[in-house]
């Protein structure tokens, strides 16, 4: 069966860098670097994004302490994320880090794996640094509707569908 997630005949697949920089990870998650890869992948396609030639991604795979200085550093707000997305410059898509720890703790507190929260989480961040943003009503319903597009190309479940 095909890669659902694989971009369509004539567009290019822009370059993924994993980076896994905190232990953890493949605990948490079967073969993080292969689900980021993929959840990107999917956000990019169901985005309808069509990368420039080149284009590449860094996702790094850390931890709270991090994503916390990371996040004061760039979003002055002294405290650990799930996700923080850079965008890129010219071809250079961006950089997606996210924690483990906070991916953790989030999937139990909301009922769902680490797996599927983890993924949805790669595709949030990937929609970021492609533009999307969820500020206002109607552009965070059309980044939900992505997200959801994303997940089901990787099969992987809906986020916001309550179970």
């Amino acid at each position: 069966m095909p890669d659902r997630s694989s971009p369509p005949e004539g567009r290019s697949r822009p370059s993924i860098e994993i980076i896994t920089a905190a232990p953890g990870w493949r605990r948490l998650v079967k073969q993080p670097e292969l689900l980021a890869q993929r959840a990107a992948l999917a956000a990019i396609r169901a985005s309808g994004a069509t990368p420039p030639q080149g284009a590449a991604l860094t996702v790094l795979l850390a931890d709270d302490r991090t994503l916390k200085q990371l996040n004061s550093d760039h979003r002055d707000k002294v405290k650990p994320t799930n996700v923080l997305s850079f965008p890129g410059i010219g071809p250079a898509l961006g950089d997606i880090a996210i924690s483990v720890e906070t991916v953790r703790r989030e999937a139990w507190a909301e009922g769902k794996t680490p797996t599927a929260h983890f993924a949805h989480l790669i595709a949030h961040g990937t929609l970021h640094v492609l533009g999307h943003d969820h500020l206002e009503a109607g552009e965070a319903r059309r980044m939900e509707r992505a997200e959801s597009r994303a997940m089901a190309l990787i099969r992987q479940p809906n986020p916001w569908r309550r179970t």
